[in-house]
């Protein structure tokens, strides 16, 4: 089976699992004990995976906080900062096309009296800075919240602009990374704006349930506040409690050791890979298709597909033995997409949409298979 889901999630990388698997068996401590072997050596393999995955963010290695994904990244920081700065009265800024797990939030929120505003997207799922900055100097939002990379569409958000508009007008920035690590290069140093970042070992050749909050500091020696999602022992800095998993950690920080040595190659090769496919399918099916992201300015390897007059459901359950594709966000397979809807797109054109999410780790021999689909 050729797997092209890889937004959903990706294949654990064989290095990985190698790491991982001695904090599984003999290695066994828990980092928070103190002085003898085993939790020593837990502790260094720790900050040793944080300081790997500040390398790849740009951010220092003290302001990764590890979580179990995105989905409780988002959840703790959206709702740490309305309740620590706002009490639920102050406004936050978001889109209509971020992930469920921001989205939800929101909603959330919303029903404790948190006052929301949902900025609209052009066709293609991108917010304007224009925008952005017009909503900041009517609302004085506590914080803005918008997604990097769509993980339906692809399309990549302008965020250094947005980064610097938050740091003009002195507001909080959070960003959904998770879809961009590792297939989009860049130095959260030069995103001076940006306070919080969210993101997934799983999207990344990690494991499954770790992921991280970037929490950068307010200064050198300063930590930002937020109130904790989880209450406890008092972890990561007393931000998020829970003893660690450490061989989780430790894959993902070998995960983000993998994806800094080959981004740019990584890179190269998904915009190649995608090209291919987009020349088979244009030249297989012609107007029979239609294409719902733009081709510049996204995260490469990411194509949202209308088969017109082809149900999507029974698309992919016929092809299913020989390819794994998706409608859209694992994270909301029920549901017709939100994405979709909010870049215009009607109920019938939602129910023919297919997701190919690629990976370089396949080949182009690969995507031949649809050469012969009809």
């Amino acid at each position: 089976m050729i797997y092209l889901d890889n937004s959903a999630t990706t294949k654990i990388a064989p290095e990985v699992l190698d790491a991982m698997m001695p904090y599984l068996k003999e290695e066994y401590g828990n980092p928070s004990s103190k002085y003898y072997s085993l939790a020593e050596k837990a502790k260094k393999a720790v900050m040793e995976a944080r300081e790997k995955i500040a390398t790849l963010l740009g951010c220092d290695h003290d302001e990764i906080v590890f979580t179990s994904g995105a989905t409780e990244s988002n959840n703790m920081i959206i709702k740490g900062v309305s309740e620590y700065y706002g009490d639920h009265k102050r406004t936050i800024i978001t889109t209509t096309v971020e992930h469920s797990s921001v989205l939800e939030t929101c909603r959330y929120l919303e029903s404790k009296g948190c006052p929301i505003v949902y900025l609209d997207v052009d066709q293609y799922g991108r917010v304007s800075p224009d925008q952005v900055e017009r909503a900041i100097q009517e609302t004085n939002p506590v914080l803005v919240s918008i997604i990097w990379g769509n993980n339906e569409i692809g399309s990549l958000n302008p965020i250094a602009q947005i980064s610097k508009i938050c740091k003009e007008y002195n507001v909080m920035f959070h960003s959904d990374a998770t879809q961009v690590v590792g297939k989009v290069s860049f130095d959260m140093k030069e995103f001076p704006g940006l306070r919080f970042l969210s993101l997934s070992a799983h999207k990344m050749y990690g494991p499954k349930g770790i992921g991280a909050a970037v929490i950068r500091k307010e200064s050198e020696n300063i930590y930002t506040k937020i109130t904790p999602l989880l209450h406890g022992g008092g972890q990561e800095n007393d931000y998020r409690s829970g003893t660690l998993a450490v061989h989780n950690i430790v894959g993902f920080g070998k995960a983000a050791e993998l994806i800094h040595n080959r981004a740019s190659s990584d890179q190269q090769k998904l915009a190649e890979l995608e090209q291919y496919l987009v020349d088979i399918l244009s030249s297989n099916f012609g107007d029979k298709i239609v294409f719902n992201n733009d081709h510049t300015n996204k995260i490469p390897g990411i194509l949202s597909v209308q088969f017109k007059g082809v149900n999507n459901e029974l698309l992919l359950k016929k092809l299913s033995p020989y390819v794994a594709l998706s409608t859209g966000s694992a994270c909301s397979s029920s549901k017709p997409s939100h994405v979709l809807s909010a870049i215009g797109k009607s109920l019938d054109e939602i129910r023919q949409t297919v997701r190919f999410s690629l990976s370089p780790h396949i080949e182009k021999k690969d995507l031949d298979f649809f050469k012969n689909l009809k």
